[in-house]
């Protein structure tokens, strides 16, 4: 079993430096650092990110300088750090002096995935409410349709007239599969 301390950091922008959040590692005792120049702490996948997990053993631990440079959400922490702790490794924020190795940094372990759990579950209801409004105010969901009806009508048109689908579908930009749903969608109407 291993016990290396594995860090990662991370700045968001090319004109920001990492030397500061490397020192920090590297003074906590971090053997070796990951470091993603100019990568988004909303992107789950970032290049140093996925070789710092892939090189992480059990009885490893993940350091990192804040919690926000490992990811943005709540939910993203807690499914990182609950990933980390399924394969024995543990994970230090040195910034909110949390460590998952101790009874008080597992309990904020927890604590991270019950926030999670309750942001999902606030995401859910606030996109219920709103398309419930839409719906109440006679609102089209979804993606607005690619073909208008004049334009569908024109399609067939064209069709009855001998035109190639293939021809029409390019006419009109549209993938082929569009153009048959749209005439099976005004076929189903005027029934």
């Amino acid at each position: 079993m291993s016990n290396r301390l594995v860090g990662y950091c991370r700045v968001s922008t090319t004109d920001q430096c990492l030397d500061a959040q490397i020192d920090s590692l590297k003074s906590a005792g971090c053997e070796i650092v990951f470091a993603d120049h100019g990568a988004s702490g909303a992107l789950t996948s970032r290049p140093e990110l996925d070789k710092c997990l892939a090189a992480l053993q059990p009885g490893d631990a993940l350091v990192v300088t804040r919690l926000d440079r490992l990811g943005r959400s709540a939910g993203h922490l807690a499914t990182l750090i609950e990933a980390l702790a399924g394969r024995s490794v543990a994970f230090r924020s040195l910034g909110e002096n949390i460590d998952t190795a101790s009874a008080t940094g597992r309990l904020v372990l927890h604590l991270f995935a019950a926030l999670a759990a309750f942001e999902r579950e606030l995401l859910s209801e606030r996109t219920k409410a709103a398309l419930a409004a839409k719906r109440r105010r006679g609102e089209t969901l979804g993606r607005p349709r690619a073909m208008t009806p004049s334009q569908v009508a024109a399609a067939v048109k064209m069709l009855h007239d001998g035109e190639a689908p293939s021809h029409v579908a390019r006419l009109f930009k549209i993938d082929r599969s569009t153009l048959n749903r749209a005439i099976a969608r005004r076929k189903r109407n005027a029934a």
